[in-house]
């Protein structure tokens, strides 16, 4: 395993971070999941992301008890505010000072630690205002509750904004979490230069695209059983945007690009994302350990400028690249029930 500062903090993380999305507490068993957070810290993993709205707060505490017996000090915790948990009340949601209190005490309750390394703000909320937010993050952070803060899924605009506020408030503003791949390149042209500029490194989400960069989905083929193409508990429509055979022929073209370079495709979609130098670490979920095995394998990798250019001619105009697209994929608002 490597490791890296993320962005320009003094907060080293493993470049593979593992995450629980879509996982723990919902698609895999309790065993399964200890299994695969063990696999994890045997493999050199360190850093574990989560956050309070997956399997309504049930992964949390599937990471919490996973992590038991481990030195705190040698690893990484990170969890997310925003989307709604409990009975999802009225204020269940959002970025007001009450659900952000509320809820840091939540998750270190269910993760079983007194402290968090990473506090991330799972989406930008128009509903309320942003220094509301960024003073609940600062009293956080100044209670010891949490010693970084980060955001996820912001716009480079939004980004800016809330780095001036932590600048005058005082608390290290230090990540972003996007999805970002091979196939979903939307922070390369605004989010980036604005993180590198600020500091901040990116944690990325989603580097195989739910799946589809392992070229397991074959045009014209049934869907493999048990994929995450087949999920009606919300895999599905995650992953839905890149299942058209356009999207699939081409990620076939990838095979021989990795076989080149002696990775499996997984490796060879979790690498790339790597090598931008504004990448800290690149999350992966598993629902068996050997599957943290084979995507740890991409650490340390560095691909060839060819290979890069390689990938950049089999993928051809199916690369989403439109900032906007971050934009359209946040919330309105908030639903307030009458």
């Amino acid at each position: 395993m490597d490791y890296r500062h993320l962005g320009r903090s003094g907060l080293v993380i493993s470049e593979i971070v593992y995450g629980n999305w879509l996982t723990h507490g919902s698609q895999v068993e309790n065993d399964a999941a200890t299994a695969c957070v063990h696999a994890a810290l045997d493999a050199g993993i360190t850093t574990f992301d989560t956050a309070d709205v997956y399997a309504n707060t049930a992964a949390e505490t599937v990471l919490g008890d996973a992590l038991q017996g481990q030195r705190r000090e040698s690893l990484e915790i990170l969890t997310k505010v925003y989307w709604p948990t409990g009975p999802k009340g009225h204020n269940d949601t959002g970025l007001g000072r009450k659900h952000v209190m509320e809820s840091i005490d939540g998750s270190l309750k269910r993760l079983r630690t007194d402290y968090v390394d990473l506090y991330q703000a799972h989406r930008f909320d128009v509903t309320t205002p942003l220094e509301e937010t960024m003073v609940a993050f600062a009293d956080i952070v100044h209670s010891g509750k949490a010693h970084y803060i980060g955001v996820s899924e912001w716009t480079a605009d939004q980004i800016r904004q809330g780095a001036e506020l932590a600048k005058e408030l005082k608390i290290p503003f230090v990540s972003s979490q996007p999805q970002y791949s091979m196939l979903w390149r939307v922070i390369e042209e605004e989010v980036v230069p604005a993180s590198d500029e600020l500091g901040l490194g990116q944690i990325v989400w989603s580097p195989i695209a739910q799946g589809v960069l392992t070229g397991k989905y074959v045009p014209g083929q049934p869907l493999p059983e048990g994929s995450r193409a087949t999920d009606s508990k919300g895999g599905a429509d995650m992953i839905s945007r890149f299942m058209n055979d356009d999207v699939l022929g081409r990620v076939q073209q990838l095979k021989p690009v990795a076989e080149q370079v002696g990775l499996s495709m997984a490796q060879l979609a979790v690498a790339w994302v790597l090598q931008n130098p504004n990448v800290s670490g690149a999350i992966i979920g598993a629902s068996r350990p050997e599957q943290v095995t084979e995507n740890v394998g991409a650490a340390g990798v560095e691909l060839p400028a060819e290979v890069m250019t390689a990938i950049d001619e089999a993928l051809g105009d199916v690369v989403v690249r439109d900032p906007a697209k971050t934009l359209e994929g946040m919330p309105k608002g908030r639903s307030v029930a009458s």
